[in-house]
This record gives structure tokens, sequence and C-alpha cells, in this order.
């Protein structure tokens, strides 16, 4: 088990980091929108936090995602443990259930005032770029980490769909949450399927109705489906206000201020 860990964490981390270098070169060629606040202080806070969380979880929670396959796999647990399902029909099955897990549990966060607190931090950057994807407050990422266990236990998936999976969900993250002009045509077909950058920057709109919209990471069905897409800002890409209304300056960019978000008002 030990062997296949490591593995998973050079996996991970090679995706993670050629996604970061790939965006960042687009983002620098083909900008979608102005930012208005220190890139490199924002990406050092925000970048930061991510490195904070991963090392967070493994220490709060050392028995990760694919870990957690491997242990339901030896003890024949979950439903497709349980039928022997073949691993070209499970992993696929996998891959969908995940990612429909993510879609209801980042509209949990969002409808629950509790668990809003916590997520609040990821929308209270008050720019947009690939960084942004990597800014969630430690307790959501401990709460995520844990759902996500439930979930493979009751099902039971191949290790290595787990280990598609969540880097499928960091690579996504990354890429629909960057500052990038894809061609509206590419975009249209793009957005049929996957959520894209235009289609997830909605979300961060600071108007309620836009921001409690497109809750979907990597597969744009789930929204269209459950009735929670909204195609375009009503402001446009460029005019649209990005972040939480009374979350603005060092608050929403200091690393310290940022974490204590949770106990402030509930605002916006």
């Amino acid at each position: 088990m030990m062997n296949s860990i490591f593995s998973e964490g050079f996996v991970r981390i090679s995706v993670f980091f050629s996604c970061i270098l790939i965006f960042a070169l687009l983002e620098l060629k083909l900008p979608r929108r102005e930012l208005a606040y220190s890139k490199s202080r924002r990406w050092s806070v925000n970048i930061g936090i991510s490195v904070i969380n991963t090392a967070f979880v493994r220490l709060v929670f050392p028995v990760a995602g694919v870990a957690s396959a491997m242990i339901a796999s030896d003890n024949n647990w979950g439903f497709l443990n349980r039928l022997d399902i073949d691993d070209h029909v499970g992993i696929p099955l996998f891959l969908l259930a995940f990612d429909l897990m993510i879609y209801w549990q980042h509209r949990l966060f969002h409808a629950v005032s509790f668990l809003w607190r916590f997520h609040r931090m990821h929308h209270t950057d008050p720019d947009y770029d690939l960084s942004t994807g990597n800014r969630f407050h430690p307790v959501e990422i401990l709460l995520s980490a844990l759902i996500k266990c439930v979930l493979i236990l009751l099902l039971g998936p191949p290790a290595v769909a787990v280990l598609i999976a969540e880097v499928v969900l960091n690579a996504t993250s990354i890429f629909n949450h960057s500052n990038i002009r894809l061609p509206h045509s590419l975009d249209t077909v793009l957005r049929r399927v996957i959520v894209t950058p235009d289609m997830h920057r909605v979300h961060h709109s600071v108007e309620r109705q836009e921001h409690d919209s497109n809750f979907g990471f990597n597969l744009s069905i789930w929204d269209r489906i459950f009735g929670s897409y909204t195609a375009q800002p009503a402001a446009g890409h460029e005019a649209m206000e990005i972040g939480i209304r009374g979350f603005r300056g060092d608050e929403s960019i200091s690393l310290w201020k940022m974490l204590l978000q949770p106990g402030q008002k509930n605002r916006g």
C-alpha cells in the first residue's frame, strides 16, 4: 500500500504543477479580464493555503481516497466490490458518481449557513484566476475529504478510479478558474460537456442569484439537469464584480484573516 500511496502522490503533484504551468502561460497570453489586485501576493496566499490544506488533511485524516479504496477492496466493502463489477464498467460509473457527489456537496456548502461560512473563503477572492481554484478553507477541505471517503467505502471503486477522479477534479478546478479567453464558438461547444472558465466565473459573481448557480466542477450536465445553470453574468464577463460584498482589500488577501473569515458576520 505504501508504494501505491507514494505513486499517487507523484501523479497528483505532477499533474498539479503541469496544469499550473500550462494555464499560467495561457493566462499571460490570453487573459479574459484585467486583474485588480497584486497577482504575486494572491498567488502566494492561494497556492500557499493549498499546501497547508494538503498537509493538514494528511495529518488529521491520513487514510485518503486511494487508501480508502484499497481498504474497501481488501474487505469486499461497497456496491461495486459486492457485485464484482468489471473495472471497465466500475471506473466510469464511479467517475460519474464522484462528479455528481461534488456537485451536490458544492450546493450543500452554499445552502447551509454553517458550511457556507467556510466555503465563503473561496468566494471572497477579489480576483479570479487559476489560483482561486486552490483557495479553500482547511475545515472545508477536511469535510470534503470525509465525504469522499464515505462515498468510496459505500461504492467500493477500483483505486485507480479514485486517483483518476481526484486528479481530474484538481485539473478541472485549475482550468475552470483560469483567467483565459476562449473563442466563443469553442466555449459554446465545450460547455455542453465540461465546465469552462466563462461558465464557472458566473458562480463567483457578487450577485447572489449568480453565485448560487453553476455549481459543477467538471461535467456541466448536472447544472442543466438540476436547474442551476446560468449561461452568462448579467453585467458581462469584463464588467462583472467578483467576490463577496463586504470582503475587500487586505482581509481577503491576508492568509491569517482569510482563515478567520468563518467567524465573521455572514455576508453575501
